[in-house]
Order: structure tokens, then C-alpha cells, then sequence
């Protein structure tokens, strides 16, 4: 197992409480070497924190505690700072939500490039500022060579997005996580990344975390699939288990929302308004008691309410949801 996460807990502290507040709750994973995993939820839900915390990009004021966080035998939580510098970049990459923020508006393309490439891969001058032409190339960006001359206020929220797409990929790592990878992109860019993403986990045997909102996205591409909530994992399986057999109501309600779904065997009219959920994800100082997607639930019963509700493990297909009241669906396509 590359990456094995066991009870994962993050906690803040707070001005607003003397007790830190819960973001992430007993969060548990595992992920194979060359296996692709999809994280979804709205925002809110716990998804990026959950993946700086494995980086450990976490602000000093989180608290990350867990019974097992392993990366390829290697315990990620009681790792140095000199330790993590063999590890991330080189072994695990990410490619962060906002390229704008994430690149330094100082420093040119190349440089930044050459500086993950000749840190991690030793290569010499020349043969680093080959990859780096060869990289832009290959995540679409015209014209590599005189692009690298470019400061990342120069580029489009497209370009520079493919920019860090480039220097995540360019050590080849056992594991990319890939967060929200193609927001500023135009669908026909979406469509030429992703087919990279997947085109580089075949070809290198890499092992891919891709979080995003699209659950078109992660049909076409992950092979299992997670959906959280509020900081918990509301429901987790195999990709097509959950897209055609949804227990959750919150996976159910997140299907249903899809232009020409197939919602319990009734295909939307053409041009009808899209449903919705209603109301907003909790903050996570003002979480519900019991279910923490009770206060939008249609289904809810006063049961929701009372405690905390615990994973069902559902054999032998490894499909786990925490609701007390799953719902049957025939298929949803």
C-alpha cells in the first residue's frame, strides 16, 4: 500500500473557542501504487485541508493527529522539515487550487521550474532547462521556449494553471495530488489535462489523489471514489458502485444535480430547472449534533439528531456510508 490513512484528525486553534475546533474527523483511506482515487464535496467539506495535512503545508496553528498516516512505509507525521524535503516535491507532488498564489509573481517560469528540477533530479543547467521546455509542451503551452521568460502576471489563470500542473509532473512523483486541477480552464483544456494526468499515471505507475466538484470527472477517470462532508467521509466504494448505486442522500442529492441525470429511473425534462440542496456546508465551529447533513436532508427523522453517526461497511464490495437511513436507488447514469 502506498499511502495508508487511519483515523486522520485535524484540529484548529481559535480565538473564538479555548477548545480547538474539529475540522477533519476520523478520516480513513488507503491508496495502491498506480491506483486513482476521487475526493468530492463542496467547499467546505474538508478536502484540501485533508491533502496539506499529508504535505504537511498545515499553518502551526493546526493540530493533525492520526492512528496511521503512512506514505510507502514512511510515517508522515513525525517527519522533520529536513526529512520532508526528500519527500515532497520529489516523491509527493500537488498541484494547489490557486496557481496565482501559489506561483511567486517575483520570479520568472524558469525559474521556478529549474529550481523543483536541478533540487530534486541533480540535473545539470542544460539538460534541466531542456525538461523544462519539454514539460510546458507537454501540458499544452505554446510557444514553451519564450514562455519560460514569462513572470506569472503575464499568464492567464489557464496558463499559469498548466505552469503548475508542469512542475508537479516534472520529478515524475509515486504520488500526485491534484487539487482541483483544471477550475480556470476551458472545457476543451479540462478534457487535454486530465488525459495527461491519466496518459502519466499509466505510463509511470503513478498513484493519483484528484479532488474536484465535477462527478463527470471522476467517473471518467478515478477507479474509486470519496465523498465528504463537513469534514467526514460521508461515503466511499468503487467510482461506479457510487455513481449508479448511491446510499448516501448527500451523494444522491449531488448526482441528481447533473444536466440529464437519471434521478430513481425518471430522466429530467429537457431545459427544467436544476435541483438543488439546500442550505450552505456548516462551518466547522457550528457543527449539527449527529449527522452533520441532517439540517439538509429530506430524508431526516429525529434519530439524525441524537449522535454522532458511525460508517456502515457494506461487503464484499468495500462500500462504507454513514447515514442511518440509506436510500435505494435502482441507478443513477
Amino acid at each position: 500500500m502506498l499511502l495508508e490513512v487511519k483515523n486522520l484528525n485535524i484540529h484548529f486553534k481559535s480565538d473564538r473557542s479555548d477548545t480547538p475546533i474539529h475540522a477533519v474527523r476520523d478520516l480513513s483511506f488507503s491508496l495502491k501504487q498506480g491506483e486513482m482515487l476521487g475526493v468530492v464535496g463542496e467547499s467546505g467539506s474538508g478536502k484540501s485541508i485533508t491533502n496539506l495535512a499529508l504535505m504537511g503545508l498545515l499553518p502551526d496553528s493546526a493540530i493533525v493527529t492520526a492512528e496511521t498516516a503512512k506514505f510507502n512505509g514512511v510515517d508522515l507525521l513525525n517527519l522533520k522539515e529536513r526529512q520532508w524535503l526528500n519527500i515532497r516535491g520529489r516523491e509527493v507532488a500537488m498541484i494547489f487550487q490557486d496557481p496565482m498564489t501559489a506561483l511567486n509573481p517575483f520570479l520568472s517560469i524558469q525559474y521556478q521550474l529549474m529550481e523543483t528540477i536541478q533540487t530534486h533530479l541533480k540535473l545539470s543547467k542544460k539538460d534541466a532547462l531542456d525538461r523544462c521546455i519539454e514539460l510546458l509542451s507537454l501540458v499544452g503551452i505554446p510557444s514553451p521556449k519564450d514562455r519560460l521568460k514569462s513572470y506569472p502576471f503575464e499568464l492567464s489563470g489557464g496558463m499559469a494553471q498548466r505552469v503548475m500542473i508542469a512542475m508537479a509532473i516534472s520529478t515524475n512523483p509515486k504520488l500526485l495530488i491534484a487539487d482541483e486541477p483544471t477550475t480556470a480552464l476551458d472545457v476543451t483544456i479540462q478534457k487535454q489535462i486530465l488525459d495527461l494526468i491519466k496518459m502519466l499515471q499509466e505510463k509511470n505507475n503513478m498513484s493519483v489523489i484528484l479532488v474536484t466538484h465535477d462527478l463527470g470527472v471522476v467517473s471518467q477517470y478515478s477507479e474509486n471514489l470519496q465523498v465528504m462532508y463537513a469534514g467526514e467521509v460521508v461515503e466511499s466504494g468503487t467510482t461506479y458502485d457510487l455513481i449508479t448505486h448511491p446510499r448516501h442522500p448527500y451523494t444522491h442529492a449531488l448526482l441528481g444535480s447533473r444536466p440529464g441525470a437519471l434521478v430513481d429511473n425518471i430522466r429530467r425534462a429537457p431545459k427544467t430547472a436544476l435541483p438543488s440542496i439546500s442550505g450552505i456546508v456548516p462551518a466547522f465551529h457550528q457543527r449539527p449534533i449527529g449527522c452533520q447533513f441532517n439540517p439538509r436532508c429530506e430524508f431526516v427523522t429525529p434519530e439524525c439528531k441524537q449522535a454522532p453517526i458511525p460508517l456502515t461497511l457494506v461487503e464484499p464490495r468495500h462500500r462504507e456510508y454513514r447515514c442511518i437511513h440509506p436510500i435505494a436507488v435502482e441507478a443513477i447514469k
